[in-house]
């Protein structure tokens, strides 16, 4: 057996966990993926403290991804654990989450993986299951999207950046499609289907950042995502294809960046967020690693004060 040393406050540790739902089609990698763990300095004095998933996008590790989004200070501020997924180069050559696999697209597969390392850190440092939540950048942003649309039970909210929708592909080629021009099949239908299964009773509000400039994923994939999680929390006749409802508007900065809130009954379903001239890169990180885009605004700051304003 694999011997590790206790996690410390402060500093990052290595584990992994598995699931027997776990294998994916589309690549022969065993049902398990190693995790960092981050507990915050202030660790020993926190009762239940929340827990944040934060999933790197492709081409990525979650050391690069933590350094990047600097979510360890984050952490140490706020106060709340950090769980970062690794992919593994045996499931995808560029270390990309398998979101158009159709086991992980239905909440198996590498949904089934991270549900697992989420079930593995709950019950190991007692977290407050009212506040769990999920984030994640492009790859990682729409694994992050499947998790709370297939197990809106477990998160209390999601952070979505540069992403495209669940369900929206089955296999790379579709895929490369939907990134370039948006889904082609009626993603509507997937959280439909997730709503349904939770009893009509799911409530995730989903907030979803997508850059203007994004030559890599069409920001269009943001306008279907906010429909999901509009659908989701149970917002009915919306305007048909790409289209949303009306929406609360703020402009920040001079218009470099917009936020529509989108209700469903008295409840935020979804936030919009649009960076102008931001291209597929995490906004407001640290340019010295790749996939991140100095100026603002903060992603991870935003992801933060959403998570905070919301728990089960």
């Amino acid at each position: 057996m694999l011997r590790r040393a206790a996690p410390a406050p402060g500093r990052f540790s290595v584990s992994r966990a598995s699931s027997l739902h776990g294998f994916i089609g589309l690549a022969p990698a065993p049902p398990w993926r190693e995790y960092l763990l981050y507990l915050p300095r202030n660790f020993a004095s926190l009762e239940h403290p929340p827990l944040v998933v934060w999933i790197h996008g492709c081409r990525q590790d979650p050391e690069a991804f933590a350094a990047g989004t600097r979510i360890a200070r984050f952490a140490d501020q706020r106060g709340f654990v950090v769980l970062l997924p690794r992919q593994s180069r045996m499931a995808n050559a560029e270390r990309c989450w398998n979101w158009f696999d159709r086991r992980t697209a239905a909440g198996a597969g590498e949904a089934a993986i991270v549900e697992a390392q989420v079930a593995e850190v709950v019950d190991k440092f007692g977290i407050d299951v009212r506040r769990i939540y999920v984030a994640g950048l492009s790859s990682g942003g729409t694994l992050a999207a499947t998790l709370a649309l297939r197990a809106p039970q477990l998160f209390a909210a999601a952070a979505i950046h540069s992403a495209v929708p669940c369900g929206s592909a089955s296999d790379a080629a579709d895929a490369a499609r939907v990134m370039a021009a948006g889904p082609l099949r009626p993603v509507d239908q997937v959280a439909a289907e997730a709503r349904a299964k939770a009893g009509g009773k799911a409530r995730v509000p989903a907030l979803i950042i997508h850059g203007a400039a994004d030559r890599t994923v069409a920001p269009v994939n943001a306008l279907f995502i906010a429909r999901q999680f509009l659908i989701l929390n149970g917002a009915e006749n919306l305007p048909p294809g790409a289209a949303l409802p009306p929406a609360h508007v703020r402009a920040f900065d001079s218009r470099v960046h917009i936020e529509n809130d989108f209700y469903a009954g008295r409840r935020l379903a979804a936030r919009l967020v649009t960076v102008a001239e931001l291209g597929h890169s995490w906004s407001g990180g640290d340019a010295a690693h790749p996939f991140f885009d100095a100026r603002g605004p903060d992603a991870t700051a935003l992801a933060c004060e959403f998570f905070a304003a919301h728990r089960k």
